[in-house]
């Protein structure tokens, strides 16, 4: 699939990716080994998908980061004792999206159905990356 292909293209070097193909964009946002993707309608443009990306990442840390930081077993395998790499991983696959799907649903409403904000927002996240930036310059110079 698209998402695949673009998915062994992605940039090492960056942290926010997009490839537009069919009318449509795959949005990619990269953190802690995590990849997280959102395919959107292109007339959308690229502040929204990544706004609701964000949030979907915030969320996502908040539930499973303690959990994703320790050395146990990772927190939505299931319980049996085998070595089934397949069956963890399509066990793991379906839990996330029992347990995680609805929050996705609820993200995806809330940024549709308030593109001016998630507009304003972007903007004002663009702001102050730009402000940290020119902070740890200003801080380098001391």
């Amino acid at each position: 699939t698209i998402a695949v292909q673009c998915l062994n293209k992605l940039p090492s070097n960056s942290t926010k990716y997009t490839y537009s193909c069919d009318g449509h964009t795959f949005n990619f946002l990269l953190d802690n080994g995590f990849v997280f993707l959102v395919v959107a309608d292109e007339s959308i443009g690229r502040s929204v998908p990544f706004v609701f990306l964000e949030r979907v990442k915030d969320d996502f840390k908040q539930r499973y980061g303690a959990s994703i930081k320790s050395a146990s077993d990772h927190p939505l395998a299931d319980d049996d004792e085998d070595d089934d790499l397949f069956e963890d991983r399509f066990s793991i696959a379906y839990n996330l999206d029992r347990e995680f799907g609805p929050s996705l649903k609820g993200h995806m409403q809330y940024c549709l159905t308030h593109p001016e904000e998630m507009s304003k927002l972007s903007k004002l996240k663009a702001q102050i990356t730009e402000v940290k930036g020119i902070m740890m310059d200003n801080i380098e110079k001391l």
